[in-house]
This record gives structure tokens, C-alpha cells and sequence, in this order.
């Protein structure tokens, strides 16, 4: 179930001086089984080839399912961790905004999967991310 106190608004004030702060991440949806979120892509985030890092694809959907997790945590939870995630790579991009979206495969009460497909600036397909969290009691 969606924590009602879980708002976008929260969420960007617990990024500031983190990670996705620094990339710039915004998160432009919390609803009840979804997050989405998006950054802008700049040049420092390319890799040595001139095309953007996985490492930023996988930092805009991991950080989705974060959020999502947070979001839906069950009553009582102290928090979540990771313990598995995946991505496949479709395409790239070196410049533009590409955004996530990350929706609910499992909100049990032990675990929960989530699943998210990033999208390109011209709105393909580049990246299938899945990520397994453990509730914490």
C-alpha cells in the first residue's frame, strides 16, 4: 500500500547532497505501484566512448525502485535493502532527458520486485532494469 507521506517533494529533499542529487534526478510520479523519474543527460556522464554510461541508466531506474520501495513500505518496516538487480541495455544516448519508469511485480511482506524500463530522449526503449529489495523488520 502507498505511504500517503511519501511525496515527490520529500523525495527530492532526501537527495539533496546524495547521488542522485548530483545527477540531477527528478522524480516526476509517485503513485500506488509506480514511481517514475527522469534526469538530463550531460556530458560527464558519457563514457570514454562518447555515449552515456550504463552506470547512469542503471543510478535513474535503481533509484526509481529505491523510491518505490520507500514508498511501499509495509506498516511497521524500518527500511529495505537490495539483494538482486538486472539490466538489460537496448540503446544509448548522448544528450537529452531520459526518464524510468518503474512499476510493482511483487509488495510482499518480506520482499518486493520491482520492474523499469528507461527510456531514450526520443522515447525508445533503451534499458530493462529489475530489482529484488528485502523489507527490513
Amino acid at each position: 500500500m502507498l505511504r500517503p507521506e511519501v511525496t515527490i517533494e520529500r523525495l527530492h529533499a532526501g537527495q539533496e547532497g546524495k547521488l542522485p542529487g548530483h545527477y540531477g534526478l527528478r522524480v516526476t510520479a509517485v503513485a500506488q505501484g509506480r514511481v517514475d523519474a527522469e534526469l538530463e543527460i550531460q556530458p560527464w556522464m558519457h563514457a570514454p566512448n562518447g555515449f552515456l554510461h550504463a552506470a547512469t541508466v542503471i543510478l535513474l531506474a535503481d533509484t526509481a525502485a529505491g523510491y518505490a520501495s520507500f514508498a511501499h513500505l509495509p506498516d511497521g518496516a524500518k527500511g529495505f535493502t537490495t539483494i538482486e538487480l538486472k539490466s538489460n541495455f537496448l540503446g544509448t544516448a548522448k544528450e537529452g532527458t531520459i526518464r524510468t519508469e518503474c512499476v510493482a511485480e511483487h509488495l510482499g511482506r518480506n520482499t518486493q520486485v520491482w520492474s523499469a524500463s528507461v527510456f531514450g530522449p526520443e522515447g525508445r526503449r533503451m534499458a530493462l532494469f529489475r530489482c529484488t529489495q528485502m523489507v527490513l523488520w
